[in-house]
């Protein structure tokens, strides 16, 4: 008797032959669309992530002309640019402008950069543009930041509540008086957002979370992990 016939006598019948009568899982198709999924689920974020990078990094190169060439059809038009030295002119340009953060800290914040602002400001035309986009990005940063003091405002009726943050602490330039404020309210998943002018009593302030966990919260449409995320940090 062969070796493994031997061993299988061993076994005894029932072990011996379980493997050949044990009942085998049928294939569901609901399972591969679990994996598919559970695969994106992975690979998206960080597909995403990689790609946003990539993208960011070759359009500030393309700003610079010395890190990008032509590229060119049969007939020696340019139809085109294609990035070289990739990533050198992403590099250049954040460093000019963290020098230029850094110096304005200093000496030229007080007189040269003082004056151009105040020369694009009497501008007609252009003082429209660079003061609505200088007091945006000052919203976010530097120091009058404006979205560090976050809320829960009663917007709509007394049972729903809107993660906001209070932008304006005064309404006496719409004769509202001390008894108002402005709170600006983020939508999910988009830049934009609503203004709204609510009395205080209709507006809580958020001890538990800093103002960017609320941001965060809101602009993802509450789907952050807030304890995941406080103990990461």
């Amino acid at each position: 008797m062969p070796l493994f016939l031997s061993y299988l006598s061993l076994l005894g019948p029932k072990r011996a032959l379980a493997p050949y009568f044990m009942p085998r899982e049928p294939f569901k198709w609901k399972k591969v669309f679990q994996y598919l999924l559970q695969g994106l689920l992975i690979l998206a974020p960080l597909a995403i992530t990689i790609y946003s990078i990539y993208w960011i990094i070759s359009t500030v190169d393309n700003w610079l002309p010395i890190f990008r060439e032509p590229v060119k059809d049969i007939d020696g038009k340019t139809i085109g640019h294609k990035v070289k030295n990739y990533g050198l002119g992403f590099v250049v340009i954040l460093v000019t402008i963290v020098s230029i953060g850094y110096l304005s800290t200093f000496f030229i914040k007080s007189r040269l950069f003082n004056l151009f602002d105040s020369w694009l400001e009497k501008t007609p035309g252009v003082k429209f543009i660079y003061s609505s986009v200088r007091d945006f990005f000052g919203a976010f940063a530097g120091e009058k930041k404006k979205f560090n003091s976050a809320v829960l405002a009663n917007a709509f009726s007394s049972d729903v509540w809107v993660v906001g943050f209070i932008t304006d602490e005064e309404m006496e330039k719409f004769d509202l008086g001390a008894d108002h404020v402005s709170v600006y309210v983020p939508q999910s998943y988009h830049w934009a957002g609503q203004l709204f002018i609510l009395p205080r009593e209709k507006v809580k302030k958020i001890d538990n979370i800093s103002s960017g966990e609320a941001m965060k919260y809101a602009v993802t449409g509450g789907v952050v992990d807030m304890a995941a995320e406080k103990t990461m940090n």
